[in-house]
């Protein structure tokens, strides 16, 4: 599925280049063919002034006349040879031209820079001449920005089209988790319901108090996993708890479990009551991941940290250890499946955690700090 992912991405990056190339060059060939004709256009234009000026011929004059004025596009300036402005000019708001004095001084910098001028000579001596600047016509702007619109409308089609196969994507990832986690929960469902049963069978067995007590405390672990996929495949109901006894229980249940080399610090900022709308299982199991893969990174012995501060608007809760830390270039994989440095491990609970907290809880987990050999620092931020 990602590899098919990146095919098509790859496969509508190149369409995209080629669609944009190909518009430009095809733009750039028209806009050259545009430019020799409005350079034509022009000229004829000029020859019409001309005629107008120097004939007596009235049928000449008539024609002269009727090519001056069906240049309706074109926008023209006119100048002495002194390059001095004469205040002709055609194609131009003469509403601007009226109102911004240094309008038609403007255009004809611009005009030069597009052009050479078109130059009707009036006499040799004294040296007269009248300088014909003239700009781009409506058309001729239209192609050349023609192939920046069709990049912009490519481009916001890549990306509604990106968008929409991540969707699918993730919409895909979502029920191959939601289907894993209730197979997974109705799988254990059965031998669960088997222990269960020969439990009770086991405790009218004198000899056997010891044993039934610690069977059922692995029994009732199973139960809470089965429980916690179970919530996995299906939207969970979230309650109001009292997160500093939520974490609480949790550091009091890995620390029986960790090494005595191990030590353990909560501080709640002196709150003994702080609220949150969560899923206690799955809240639970995001606490014990933590505190786990801090007990990994320490390798036995160190130091762990949770801190909870109750904010204006989120409760921020740390999870920091004095473990081997993080590479950089890790940091952002950590959450990603199938991304380990254990030696053994399917690389799934941090994922897992991430997913409980963002899409369950409306919350946040990142990396806040991380630092190879001095350990690292999770924080999870849970709106109110």
């Amino acid at each position: 599925m990602i590899q098919q992912w990146f095919n098509w991405r790859t496969l509508l990056t190149i369409i995209a280049i080629l669609i944009v190339s190909g518009t430009i060059f095809y733009s750039d060939y028209l806009s050259q063919k545009i430019a020799e004709e409005e350079k034509q256009k022009v000229e004829t234009w000029v020859e019409a002034q001309r005629t107008i000026l120097n004939t007596n011929d009235l049928s000449n004059i008539n024609l002269a006349t009727r090519i001056s004025t069906e240049n309706d596009d074109i926008p023209i300036i006119e100048a002495n040879e002194k390059d001095s402005l004469t205040g002709i000019y055609l194609n131009l708001d003469s509403t601007i031209v009226a109102n911004n004095k240094t309008y038609l001084t403007e255009k004809l910098a611009e005009f030069k820079k597009l052009h050479p001028p078109i130059e009707l000579r009036i006499s040799e001596k004294p040296y007269l001449a009248n300088r014909y600047y003239y700009g781009e016509s409506a058309l001729q702007k239209e192609v050349r920005y023609y192939p920046i619109i069709q990049l912009v409308i490519v481009g916001l089609f890549i990306i509604i089209t990106i968008i929409a196969q991540r969707s699918q994507f993730q919409n895909t990832q979502n029920q191959v988790w939601a289907g894993l986690a209730k197979e997974t929960a109705h799988q254990l469902g059965t031998p669960v319901t088997s222990l269960e049963g020969w439990l009770e069978v086991l405790k009218d067995i004198p000899a056997n108090e010891k044993f039934v007590v610690e069977i059922g405390k692995d029994v009732n672990r199973l139960k809470l996993i089965s429980d916690r996929f179970g919530k996995i495949g299906s939207t969970p109901k979230l309650e109001e708890k009292n997160l500093v006894e939520q974490i609480e229980s949790m550091i009091d249940y890995i620390k029986k479990r960790a090494s005595g080399k191990v030590n353990f610090v909560f501080d709640t900022n002196n709150e003994t009551y702080i609220p949150g709308m969560i899923s206690p299982p799955l809240f639970d199991w995001v606490i014990e991941n933590l505190l786990k893969n801090a007990l990994d990174a320490m390798e036995g012995k160190g130091n762990i940290k949770v801190t909870i501060a109750d904010e204006a608007a989120s409760v921020h809760i740390d999870v920091k250890d004095n473990g081997k830390g993080i590479d950089k270039k890790n940091i952002a994989k950590v959450f990603k499946p199938g991304f380990t440095t254990k030696k053994r491990g399917w690389g799934l609970g941090l994922t897992l955690t991430k997913r409980i907290v963002e899409q369950y809880h409306g919350g946040q987990i990142f990396v806040k700090h991380s630092e190879p050999g001095k350990g690292t620092t999770f924080r999870i931020v849970l709106k109110k």
